[in-house]
C-alpha cells in the first residue's frame, strides 16, 4: 500500500513536471529565432540558489533552438511520462526499500490520499521560478541582447527544501558547486594593445590575420618590387640620398624577405632574410664594420631581422631579446609594405633602421611599453669605437585612435676613429586617426607628424654652438633638426588610399646625411665630392603624394611622385655619379682624366661627378606580405 501511494506521488509529480517541460520547450522552439547564444556575464547574472548549474566556460557555449530540435525534445518528454507510469505494475508488493522513509511520506491509499501539501508547494515554487526566468529571457530577446545561459528546470530548486526530504541528500552538490565558485580560475593578464584596430597606424604592418599560423611558428613573407622614373635622367642610372630608391628606370628587387617568428613555451625568436638592394644599401651606410677584423657587412647583410629570447608573464607581459631588431626611429617601417609612402621624408630616411643589441620590452598596462635598449651603436652591427650606445622607446596608446612614441639615443661614440665624440639624439611622434565612418565612402583619415633633435659633442664638434678661440673656430656646432607631417584618407572599406607629406631638416656637419655613392663611396670610405666634415651645411626640405590600391590585405600597388630640394648639389644629374669606364676602387680619392695620375681638382685632369640640387622621381611598386 504505501510503496502504491509512493509511486503515485512520484508518477504524478513526474507527470507534472514534463508536461511543464514539454510546455516551455514547444513555447521556445516556436518564438525563439536560430542564433547563437552569446555570453554577457554583466549583464544577465541572477542570483544563485543552491544546486543550480553554472557554466563554468561560457565562451565556449554556442546553441541553437530550430524548431525540429524543440520537436524532438519534446518528443522525449511524453515517451518518459509514459515509461513513468506503468512501473507500479512492474514493482513487488512486499515492504518498502531500506531509503523509502527518507524520501516519502505516506499519508494514505493511492486511489483516495490527495497529493501531499509539500510535494504541491514544491511544484507551486518550481512553477514561479521558471515563469520568472521566462520573463527575464523574452526581456533579453526584446532588448536585441544574448543570454547568458540556459537554466534548465530541473536546476532551480526552491529555497529550502521540503520537510520530508533529506538535507544531507542536497548537500554534497551545493557545496561542490559552491566550492567551484569561491575559487574561479584567474583571469590571464591582456595582450598589450590588443584593445584596439592598429592597422590604420604609419608604420605598422595593415594585414589582420597571418596567412598561415601554428602554435610554434607564424611564417612571414615580403617582397618589396618597384619601378622608379627619375626625371633628371642619369646616365648611369644611379640614384643617391635615399635608402629606399637605388636605380632610375629600371624594374629592382628592393627587399625579399622569407623568415617569421618563432614561439614555444615562453621561448622567442624572429628571423627575416633581406635579399635584393637592400642587402647591398643598408650595409654600406654602417662604418664600424670596418674596425677590426670579420667582415661584418658581409656577415649579416642578407638578415634584416635576427634575435632570440624569452617572455614572462610578469603584468602585460615582459620580453627580453637579443639580436638584430628594428629601431623604429622616425617612425617609418623598414619595410615599405607597412608605411604610408616608399620614400619617408629625411626624418625617417636618415635615421637608424636597425640596431645590433639588446632589448627589454615592458608592459605595465595595455596600453603602454617601455623598451629600454643595450646596443653597439647608431644603426651599427659592431661599436665604432670603444663605447656601447644606450637608449629606448616609450610608446602609449591611450585609446584606438591616438598613439604616441618617443625614441631616445645616447652614450654612444658613433663617428669612426673619434672616440671622444658621443652623439644624442631625441625621436617624437604622434599619431591621430581623427574621422572613422567604415560605412561610408571616405572611410578614414589620419595624420602623424614627427620631430627630431640630436647634436654630437667632442672632438671638435659642439651641440650648441660655434666655439671660438682667438677669432678662430676650434668646435663647430653639429646638430640636427627636422620634422615631418602626413595625412592619410582611405576609400571604400580601406581598397584605396592617398597620402600627402613631406619634411625638412637642418643638419650642419652632415653627420646624418646619406652619403650618396659616388664612385662607390660607402660610410667607410667617405667621398671627396660630398665632404662630410664639421660646419658642412646641409638643409633639405620635400614632399610627396601617394596613390595605394589595397584589393587584399596582403599586397598594395603604389604610385607615387617625389619633389626634393637640397641647399647644396648632392641629387645625382643627367652625368651621372660613375666615373668614365666604372668605379677606379678608390672611392675616397679624386679621379683622375685622359691617363693623368696626378688629380689637383682641376677640371682638366679630375672627374666630377653630376650633381644637382633638385630632384624629381615617380615610383611604381608592388609591396606583398604574407
Amino acid at each position: 500500500m504505501m510503496l502504491r501511494l509512493a509511486m503515485a506521488v512520484l508518477c504524478v509529480g513526474a507527470v507534472s513536471f514534463l508536461l511543464r517541460v514539454l510546455f516551455a520547450l514547444v513555447l521556445e522552439a516556436t518564438k525563439v529565432p536560430a542564433r547563437a547564444l552569446k555570453v554577457h556575464l554583466a549583464k544577465f547574472n541572477p542570483s544563485r540558489q543552491q544546486g543550480e548549474l553554472i557554466v563554468m566556460n561560457p565562451e565556449a557555449v554556442q546553441r541553437k533552438f530550430p524548431a525540429r530540435a524543440g520537436k524532438r525534445m519534446a518528443l522525449v518528454a511524453l515517451l518518459a511520462a509514459g515509461l513513468a507510469l506503468p512501473l507500479r505494475a512492474q514493482q513487488t508488493t512486499g515492504g518498502p526499500s531500506a531509503n523509502d522513509d527518507s524520501t516519502i511520506n505516506p499519508q494514505a491509499s493511492a486511489s483516495t490520499a490527495p497529493v501531499p501539501r509539500e510535494i504541491l508547494a514544491e511544484l507551486d515554487a518550481m512553477k514561479k521560478r521558471i515563469e520568472q526566468l521566462e520573463a527575464q529571457l523574452k526581456g533579453r530577446d526584446n532588448a536585441g541582447d544574448s543570454v547568458a545561459a540556459v537554466h534548465t528546470a530541473a536546476a532551480v530548486t526552491p529555497a529550502a527544501p521540503p520537510a520530508n526530504v533529506s538535507a544531507t541528500a542536497i548537500a554534497p552538490a551545493g557545496e561542490a558547486l559552491q566550492s567551484e565558485a569561491a575559487a574561479p580560475e584567474k583571469k590571464p593578464a591582456s595582450e598589450p594593445f590588443a584593445y584596439a584596430d592598429w592597422t590604420w597606424l604609419n608604420g605598422n604592418p595593415r594585414t589582420k590575420e597571418p596567412a598561415f599560423d601554428s602554435k610554434f611558428f607564424t611564417p612571414e613573407i615580403r617582397a618589396d618590387v618597384e619601378y622608379t622614373y627619375d626625371f633628371n635622367h642619369p646616365a648611369d642610372d644611379s640614384i643617391g640620398g635615399s635608402s629606399e630608391v637605388f636605380r632610375s628606370n629600371e624594374v629592382g628587387v628592393t627587399q625579399l624577405g622569407v623568415g617569421g617568428d618563432f614561439h614555444f613555451d615562453h621561448v622567442r625568436g624572429r628571423l627575416l632574410t633581406q635579399f635584393g638592394m637592400y642587402s647591398e644599401t643598408t650595409p654600406r651606410n654602417d662604418a664600424s664594420y670596418s674596425r677590426g677584423q670579420w667582415n661584418l657587412a658581409d656577415a649579416y647583410r642578407y638578415v634584416s631581422e635576427a634575435y632570440g629570447g624569452y617572455h614572462w608573464d610578469v603584468w602585460h607581459g615582459i620580453n627580453v631579446d637579443a639580436g638584430i631588431f628594428m629601431s623604429y626611429v622616425g617612425l617609418f617601417s623598414y619595410y615599405n609594405f607597412d608605411n604610408w609612402a616608399y620614400q619617408p621624408s629625411y626624418v625617417s630616411s636618415n635615421t637608424p633602421w636597425f640596431f645590433t643589441g639588446m632589448r627589454i620590452q615592458i608592459f605595465p598596462t595595455e596600453k603602454l611599453k617601455i623598451e629600454p635598449w643595450i646596443i653597439n651603436g647608431w644603426q651599427s652591427y659592431a661599436r665604432s669605437n670603444g663605447r656601447i650606445g644606450l637608449g629606448g622607446q616609450v610608446l602609449y596608446r591611450p585609446n584606438g585612435w591616438i598613439s604616441m612614441l618617443s625614441n631616445n639615443y645616447g652614450v654612444g661614440a658613433d663617428a669612426l676613429g673619434i672616440p671622444n665624440r658621443t652623439r644624442l639624439h631625441t625621436d617624437n611622434s604622434l599619431e591621430v586617426k581623427y574621422y572613422d565612418h567604415p560605412e561610408r565612402f571616405l572611410d578614414k583619415m589620419a595624420f602623424t607628424l614627427t620631430g627630431d633633435m640630436g647634436c654630437e659633442t667632442g672632438g671638435g664638434v659642439d651641440c650648441t654652438t660655434n666655439k671660438k678661440s682667438g677669432g678662430q673656430i676650434i668646435d663647430y656646432k653639429q646638430s640636427f633638426l627636422g620634422y615631418m607631417i602626413y595625412n592619410r584618407w582611405w576609400f571604400h572599406k580601406d581598397r584605396y588610399g592617398f597620402t600627402l607629406g613631406g619634411g625638412e631638416i637642418n643638419n650642419p656637419g652632415r653627420y646624418l646625411v646619406l652619403l650618396p655613392p659616388i664612385d662607390g663611396a660607402t660610410a667607410t670610405s667617405g667621398t671627396p665630392y660630398f665632404p662630410e666634415n664639421p660646419g658642412d651645411p646641409f638643409k633639405a626640405w620635400d614632399m610627396s603624394a601617394t596613390y595605394d590600391y589595397m584589393p587584399s590585405q596582403y599586397i598594395t600597388f603604389r604610385w607615387e611622385f617625389n619633389h626634393r630640394h637640397a641647399n647644396v648639389p648632392y641629387w645625382t644629374g643627367p652625368g651621372g655619379i660613375t666615373p668614365p669606364g666604372g668605379n677606379n676602387g678608390n672611392p675616397g680619392s679624386l679621379v683622375c682624366l685622359n691617363g693623368a695620375t696626378n688629380c689637383t681638382g682641376s677640371p682638366t685632369n679630375t672627374w666630377y661627378p653630376d650633381l644637382r640640387k633638385t630632384e624629381d622621381r615617380a615610383t611604381m611598386a608592388i609591396l606583398v606580405k604574407f
